[in-house]
């Protein structure tokens, strides 16, 4: 099947993505800022399970680490086919009036710098095989924005927008670019979400449910298989209709 990379899998979304498309039959490149134990697991769970793949730590926000990255998954694994972006860091809240320049860079560092690092790293390789697939991970927020998350609304808004202008652009390569914005996926960072803020969103997604990581990992697998392969510029929202209004 071919090597996928998967930022920001040692935990969380990203970590059952990559378990997701180890499933699959890919080699997972499981990625993580820092070389811990959470990174590890998750490697070793996927081979635990008969797939393929190995942990690589690397902060994917900095030139010469995205790019030895891109260097040391291809020397082990192969030539990556798959590039997830999935990386995010702290996401603090702060009325407008308290948000400053540095704080949107920090933002933008890694939903916009970050996957212009690690594409051009990878799309030489991508388009010479006339081959490639790249999903993003978004969120619902770029289209309803909570107050005092204008940083990170706006850096997700200029991702969707990287991923539309490289769609148009890569598609004559063979290579689809397209996006995944999920609702309110509880995973480990949401430990300290109020119940009653967990049952106010609930309330307002007409499926009756909360999404799981593994509704995302569905719909990333989707995107990196064959079968999408005349699929591009795409943004598929996994949150169980709440888009609808």
């Amino acid at each position: 099947m071919g090597v996928a990379l998967v930022t920001g899998s040692s935990r969380g979304l990203g970590r059952v993505i990559a378990r997701r498309l180890a499933r699959d039959g890919f080699a997972v490149a499981v990625n993580g800022r820092h070389d811990n134990a959470d990174l590890k697991t998750a490697a070793e769970s996927i081979l635990a399970e008969g797939g393929r793949a190995a942990a690589f730590a690397a902060d994917v926000t900095d030139r010469r680490q995205a790019g030895d990255l891109v260097d040391a998954v291809t020397a082990l694994l192969g030539p990556i086919g798959v590039l997830v972006l999935n990386a995010t860091g702290p996401q603090p809240e702060a009325p407008l009036a308290g948000v400053d320049w540095p704080d949107h860079l920090a933002q933008l560092d890694f939903f916009v710098r970050s996957p212009v690092l690690l594409g051009h790293a990878v799309l030489p390789g991508m388009r010479a095989r006339r081959h490639g697939r790249i999903v993003h991970v978004d969120s619902e927020v770029a289209d309803r924005p909570p107050p005092g998350r204008s940083a990170y609304v706006t850096a997700k808004s200029a991702q969707i927008g990287l991923v539309r202008a490289w769609a148009r652009e890569l598609a004559p390569d063979g290579i689809t670019v397209n996006t995944v914005a999920p609702g309110f996926i509880p995973v480990e960072r949401h430990a300290e979400v109020p119940e009653a803020e967990r049952a106010a969103y609930l309330a307002s997604v007409p499926a009756g449910r909360l999404g799981t990581p593994d509704d995302v990992a569905a719909a990333v697998s989707f995107f990196a298989s064959e079968e999408a392969g005349f699929i591009t510029g795409q943004r598929l929202l996994v949150d169980g209709g709440r888009s609808l209004g």
